[in-house]
């Protein structure tokens, strides 16, 4: 049972980190290589906060509103320019984000680890099927679902999502009907990267707070936006939890064959269905 729910919880973390990069380069086109970096960011927010305020709660709420700002300085004065140009300016673009935010928290917070205390409220363990099963773990599966289903019904349910899908497919028809493109674009971005910083002062309680983490985790959400599709938020969430429990029953069984089950997954779906295991399964968001 502790194995599932490691799965379960590494699953949400990596679609709170991955749903950011799905809108973002399902939705916009823009391959983002920063995005990585944000995730840390956030986890570094969230320290700093808490550290200062007592709250890991005021840190999570910093972490995701400083990051959304952040992503959308970044859309309106660096990748605005850049959207009908060539895919490799927006590549070096986001390349060198990684290395001005790494260096930016490495001047701020030095080069050594940082931890963040588990909140108290969710410090224990409950019983579960005669395993012992920490609670904050049942609440990042919760916290995850939550965050889940609101963002599908935002996409897919309301009148904004309907804007996003619009400007995505056809720019430059919503552009002649008088609607705002830019802000739309802006406001996906700032989303997306949002959730990177979300996600990264959620997972700041169970992982290490450090520098690596801009690099670590980039190429765990490019894998989920493959399988799941370009855009398709339903296929992230599924493509997170097989992940997530790829990971979590390979650290168990085959600890040395983790990575190499990853990766296995990754080719055997580019070759067989290039546009996503769920593409066929879910409409494009």
């Amino acid at each position: 049972m502790s194995t599932i729910v490691i799965g379960l919880s590494l699953g949400m973390l990596l679609f709170l980190l991955a749903a950011g990069l799905t809108l973002i380069f399902g939705m916009l086109g823009v391959i983002n290589f920063a995005h990585g970096a944000v995730y840390m960011l956030g986890a570094y927010i969230s320290y700093e906060t808490g550290r200062r305020t007592g709250s890991f709660l005021m840190g999570v709420l910093a972490a995701t509103l400083l990051t959304a700002l952040v992503g959308a300085v970044v859309e309106k004065l660096t990748l605005r320019p850049l959207y009908e140009r060539p895919h490799f300016y927006q590549l070096i673009l986001t390349f060198g984000l990684i290395l001005v935010l790494s260096d930016l928290v490495r001047f701020i917070w030095g080069p050594g680890y940082q931890e963040v205390a588990i909140p108290p409220l969710w410090s224990g363990t409950v019983d579960m099927l005669g395993s012992t099963i920490p609670m904050y773990r049942l609440f990042v599966i919760g916290f995850g679902a939550l965050i889940s289903v609101g963002l599908y019904l935002v996409l897919e349910k309301s009148t904004f999502g309907m804007l996003v899908r619009a400007a995505s497919s056809d720019a430059e028809m919503v552009r002649i009907l008088g609607l705002p493109v830019g802000a739309i674009r802006m406001a996906v971005f700032a989303i997306g990267c949002g959730l990177s910083g979300l996600a990264g002062a959620i997972a700041a309680p169970l992982f290490p707070i450090e520098l690596g983490m801009a690099t670590n985790t980039i190429i765990d959400c490019f894998i989920v936006v493959i399988l799941g599709g370009l855009g398709n938020i339903r296929g992230a969430i599924a493509a997170s939890m097989l992940i997530g429990m790829v990971r979590a029953l390979g650290y168990v069984y085959l600890p040395g064959w983790v990575d190499i089950m990853t990766f296995v997954l990754l080719i055997g779906t580019l070759l067989t269905r290039p546009q996503g295991l769920f593409y066929r399964t879910a409409r494009t968001a």
